[in-house]
Parts: C-alpha cells; structure tokens; sequence
C-alpha cells in the first residue's frame, strides 16, 4: 500500500488540506482571541478609570498631596495598573508608579487628545518613563468646553501578550492533535479504500500476465465490495471465454494445418490475394508453375513477385467487377501452358481473390498428338481403302476381262488390304498395350535365344537386300524380366526398321550386355540415318521421317511406338543416337532377372 502512488496522491491532498484548515483555525483563533483579550484589558481600564473618575472628582479641585499619591499607589498595587491624574493643561497631578513632579506635561499625549473630544480615549505606546510598551485608556473629567481634568488607566502590555501567547499555545496544540488525529483517519480511511484497490490491481496485472485465474476476497458491502463481486464475476467469464477461444484456436490450428497441407499437395497451384492485390498464401505448386523471384512471397504485392501482365489483370478484374475470370496463358519462362481461373471471394468491398492454375501443357500435347493421331489414322486408313476402290472400279468398269492386267489389279489389291490389315492389328495391339488390356506376364527370358530366333527369320530378308546382318552376343548368358512374346515384338520391329532403312552393301549389328541392374540391347545399322530435330518425336505414332519412302516399304508408322510403349511396361525404356547419313543405334534397356 505504501508504494500506491494513488494512496499518496488522496493522503497528500487531504493531509494538504487538513494542515491549511488548521493553519487557517488557528490564525483565525489567535486574532479573534488577541482581540478578545484586548478588548477585555481596554474594558477592564475604562471601567477602573470610571470608579477612579467618580472617586478622584475633589482631587482636581483641592489639588495634589501626598495622600493622593499614597492612595494611588495602594490602589495600582491592588489593581496591577497603573493610575495617573492630569490636570485640564496636561500637569500630572497623581501617578501611582512615579514621582508627578518628575513627570513632564501629558498635553499632547494621545489617549488625551482623544479623550478631551470624545471623552474617552486609547492608545498602545512605549511609556516614555518606563520605557516599556503600555496600554493607555483616559477619561475626561467635566465638560468637554471646560474639563477639568483627566483620569488615565495604564497596562503594560507585556500582560497581555502574556495572556495571548498562552492562548495561542492552546489553541496551535489542539490544532496539532487534531491534525495528527484526523491525518491518522484519513491513513486509515484511504488505505481501507486503496488495499481493495491495490489487491484488484494485482488480480488484474496477473490477469495480463497469463494467469486468468484470479478472484478476490474482499467482504465489504460497498462499492469496493461491488467491484469485487463484478471482477470476479469477469475473471470468470473471461477464463471461460479463454478457453473456448483456446479450443476454437487450436481447431483452427488444426484445420488450418490440414487446408496448407491439402492446398500444399495439390497438383494445381493456389494463390490467395487479398483486397489490396497482397499475396496471402501461394502453394508449392504456384512457386513452381510462377517461378517466384523469392521464395517468401507472402505479404508481397502481387505485381511484384508475378512480373505478367495478364495474371496482374485478372486480379484487377476480380477485385473490381467481375465474380469469375478464367483465361489460358502461356508462361514465357517455362513455356508452360496454364488455366488461370480467378474466384471473387464475397463481400463489398472485396476482401479478395483465389487464384487457381492448372497446368495444361501435358493436357494441350496430348490433343496435339490425339489430333494428328486421329488425321494419321485416317489418312494412313484413307490410302490403302482408295486404291482398293480404285482397282476394284476399274476391274468392274471392264478390266476384270483383261487376261493382261486383271491379275495385277488383284495383286494390287491383296497388297493394299495386307497393308491394311497390318495397320489394324498395329493399332489393335497399341491401344492393348496403352490400356492395359494385355497382361503380359513377365517372366526371365533369356536374351541370347530371342535375338537368334529373330535373326534367323531376318537373315533372308537381310541377304536378299545384300545387307550383313550381325550377331555380337555377351560374355556370359543374360536373361532380362519380361515377356517373351513383347520382347521379340521389340527386336522384331527394330531390326525390320533397320533392314528397310539401310541400302545395299550396309550392315545390322545386333548386340547386349548387362550395365548394373539393366540389360541393354542394341539394334545398330549403316542405313541412312536420323536428323536430329526427328529423333525427339519418332516414336510418336504415325510420325515418319520420309512419309514417301515409308509407305513404300509398307510400314504403318506404329512400330517404334510400339517399342516404347512395350520398354516401359517392361520397366525399362529406348533411345536413339543417330546422324545423317551414317546410319542409327536405338538402345533397349530392360531389367535384368
């Protein structure tokens, strides 16, 4: 308590003002009682010097004597003041403390100035006899045109002060114990009020401290008592409340937690942004699709960490007017291809956007190549059914009698339904591979006895084409993990492509070996070769490097696909190094049994 500066301020201003009222008492005491003092001497000296008029009256008439001076002394020794008789010219006729023929002429003193216009008169001088501070009251004797005389009273005043100091004293000691009594309650009072205080002050700063639960004692039945029962009361509505709100925020934690984690695993890239075009939350898959300048980019405006004019628009736009934007656009960095779709969320003004971007580049390849797959198809399915149609009109317009040509119309026509039937069974068996539809069951198939069954179907093909057609086995016996009948399907279009594909007096090389956990099988020739703004794109179906020249030897533009949709259901996978003009390598790698 005695550290409150709230008890010293209340202490000090009643103490300040307890100590002015008794200042103010006292002073006001001591003058009244000095002038009751003063009043009570003045009247005690006139109502002497009226029974010493009445008493003297023949005096100013016979004149002195000695016993009028012995009769003075015995009475200002009985009174304790002291008397003078003065005649009408001011001669001292009688003097009950000195010799009045010692004493000079009281003409002009005051007290009798006063008293020969009024009658009565006072004054507070040093006696010029005594030399001692007097209270001086005269009476005039007889007429005021013709007095006859005076009687003068005289106190010292030394009495009086006397009197006035000892009253004084009185009175500035009660005021003391006074003071000190009602200093003493106002330290009880306030500090009755303060303590209650202090005790709340304290529950309080518990209270911001973390410590929600406070109550406090204080029994009293008024205010205090009453802020008590309210501070209580709020303690524990507040520790209730803190506690819901401590619940709600760990549920809110939580669900958070679970929203970044489900928003941080989505293939889709989410961007938050709030009224004032800030970045309030962007998932792992917009800093990969944006390629943000930094990797803290929350709290950033929008312009800043997306530098695209269209993304910076469509903000604009769904902060403004329109609930929902959706836009493609293509990132020139990455040259991906994005869907932006631009969400207003509710509220005016607008406290902000959701941004979504899926990434559509896969999904754009996908129709590009479905689109020239389906024109592949049916130009590739065009052609054969053409010149069928063809030979067969012309067979029925009249060459069907022509011993000549009718046979080679039909050869024609076996060619182009063979080829045809070649390019369905090839599609037939992409679309099983693709789908799954075929359950290869993979199992060890030895390398070595797949590549001589294969050459030796090839060998008459190779040599009828004057190509040589070689074998370069391992060191040691290698099974790989697959199936037997996708394997040679493997071998059988790689070393037909590479037999069409080489000129006479060339080479075909196949060889394998076994590199850690894979197998690789090489099919190499001297054919003409690859350029390489083909060899990214020649395992897509349909796509020829020389269309005319394909045609020509009857490939159906699938076989390669084939190959690299066999190589991956096999956990393995192919590729190409070839240049113009010196013929290619294309290598297998499979896993090893």
């Amino acid at each position: 308590m005695l550290s409150s500066r709230l008890f010293w301020k209340i202490f000090a201003v009643y103490a300040v003002l307890t100590l002015v009222s008794a200042t103010v008492l006292v002073a006001i005491l001591s003058s009244r009682q000095r002038d009751i003092v003063v009043q009570r001497a003045r009247q005690r000296l006139h109502d002497s010097a009226v029974l010493l008029r009445d008493d003297m009256a023949d005096v100013f008439q016979s004149g002195p004597g000695a016993e009028l001076q012995a009769k003075l002394k015995r009475l200002g020794e009985q009174t304790g003041t002291r008397m003078t008789l003065v005649a009408a010219d001011g001669t001292v006729l009688g003097d009950s403390d000195e010799n009045p023929a010692v004493m000079e002429n009281h003409r002009n003193r005051e007290e009798l100035l006063q008293a020969r216009t009024n009658e009565f008169g006072v004054s507070q001088r040093p006696s010029p006899t005594l030399g001692i501070p007097m209270m001086y009251v005269a009476l005039r004797v007889g007429e005021r045109e013709s007095p006859a005389g005076f009687v003068r009273m005289a106190m010292p005043m030394e009495s009086l002060h006397a009197q006035v100091t000892s009253v004084q004293r009185l009175i500035l000691v009660t005021a003391i114990m006074v003071s000190l009594a009602a200093l003493t309650l106002t330290y009880i009072v306030v500090g009755r009020i303060i303590r209650p205080l202090a005790t709340l002050t304290q529950a309080a700063r518990s209270i911001a401290g973390g410590d929600i639960q406070q109550e406090v004692d204080l029994r009293s039945r008024d205010e205090l008592g009453t802020l008590a029962e309210s501070f209580n009361l709020m303690s524990r509505q507040l520790a209730s409340r803190i506690n819901e709100l401590d619940q709600k925020g760990r549920e809110f934690a939580e669900n958070s937690e679970r929203l970044e984690a489900v928003l941080g695993g989505m293939i889709e890239g989410v961007l938050a942004v709030d009224g004032g075009q800030r970045i309030l939350f962007a998932n792992r898959a917009a800093h990969a699709l944006l390629e943000f300048a930094t990797r803290d980019v929350v709290g950033r405006p929008i312009w800043e960490a997306v530098r695209n004019p269209m993304i910076q628009e469509v903000v604009r736009k769904a902060l403004e007017t329109r609930p929902h934007e959706r836009i493609e656009l293509e990132l020139p960095r990455s040259q991906s291809i994005v869907q932006l779709s631009a969400t207003r969320l509710p509220g005016d003004p607008c406290p902000g956007v959701i941004l979504v971007l899926y990434d559509v580049t896969e999904l754009r390849r996908l129709e590009n190549i479905r689109q020239q797959f389906v024109a592949n198809v049916s130009h590739e399915l065009k052609t054969p059914l053409t010149s069928i149609k063809a030979y067969t009109e012309t067979l029925l317009g009249g060459a069907i009698d022509d011993p000549e040509h009718n046979r080679e119309f039909l050869r024609r026509i076996e060619e182009q339904a063979e080829r045809l039937h070649s390019l369905i069974l090839d599609l037939l068996r992409l679309a099983r591979i693709e789908s799954g539809a075929d359950a290869f069951v993979l199992a060890a198939v030895s390398l070595g006895e797949t590549v001589d069954s294969c050459a030796e179907e090839h060998a008459v093909v190779a040599e009828s084409k004057q190509l040589t057609l070689n074998i370069q086995p391992a060191p040691s016996a290698i099974s790989v993990l697959a199936d037997a009948e996708g394997l040679r399907t493997i071998l059988d279009n790689l070393v037909e492509n590479a037999i069409n594909y080489t000129p006479a007096g060339g080479q075909v090389e196949i060889r394998w070996c076994a590199e850690e956990s894979m197998a690789l099988l090489e099919v190499t020739d001297t054919g003409v070769g690859i350029a390489a703004e083909h060899q990214a794109r020649i395992f897509e179906r349909f796509y020829r490097v020389d269309k005319a020249r394909s045609r020509e030897l009857g490939g159906t533009g699938l076989g390669l696909s084939i190959v690299k949709h066999l190589a991956l259901e096999f956990g393995g996978n192919v590729e190409v190094a070839s240049e113009l003009g010196k013929g290619s390598t294309f290598t297998v790698r499979l896993p090893l049994a």
